[in-house]
């Protein structure tokens, strides 16, 4: 039996966190996948996914937000397949930033100007969907360091957006 990797915190702060990855057995391993969720605002789970190479492995993912739970899921790839997952959480340290307010406005049928306020020096990402199951599924999105966005989208559809 392949038991689960061990995923133990090293440290975090406002933007970071560092982890490490082992196996409490004998079995080769030849790499670990590493999944981290955090959920952004309530309709928009995100991901990030790291393939690891090789079998100790201390790493660090950095650009998260401050005061967000996140969730690591780790498997390790080995000699006799795939482990069981293992999970951790923690929340990054830090005061969560304040969430931008959105204006949008149609400027033809086929564009909307989005601006929204919110802190300098950080980036944004745009959501938008006719729905709201899109908006949470599979949503379009785009990301910027600025203010503002003009959006393409189609004609004579609602749209929902979230930045």
């Amino acid at each position: 039996v392949i038991p689960p990797p061990v995923i133990h915190i090293e440290s975090y702060s406002e933007d970071s966190i560092s982890f490490s990855l082992k196996m409490t057995t004998n079995i080769k391993v030849s790499g670990y996948v590493v999944n981290i969720y955090w959920t952004f605002d309530t309709h928009r789970q995100e991901k990030r996914t790291l393939v690891i190479e090789g079998e100790k492995s201390i790493q660090k993912v950095a650009n998260l937000t401050a005061h967000t739970p996140y969730e690591i899921s780790a498997w390790a790839k080995t000699e006799l397949g795939d482990s069981p997952l293992s999970f951790v959480h923690v929340v990054t340290s830090g005061t969560r930033p304040v969430s931008p307010s959105l204006k949008a406005k149609a400027i033809n049928q086929t564009a909307v100007e989005c601006s929204w306020t919110g802190p300098r020096n950080v980036i944004y990402g745009i959501f938008y969907a006719t729905s709201f199951l899109e908006l949470y599924r599979s949503p379009h999105n785009s990301t910027t360091s600025a203010h503002n966005m003009t959006v393409l989208v189609q004609r004579d559809e609602q749209y929902l957006f979230l930045v």
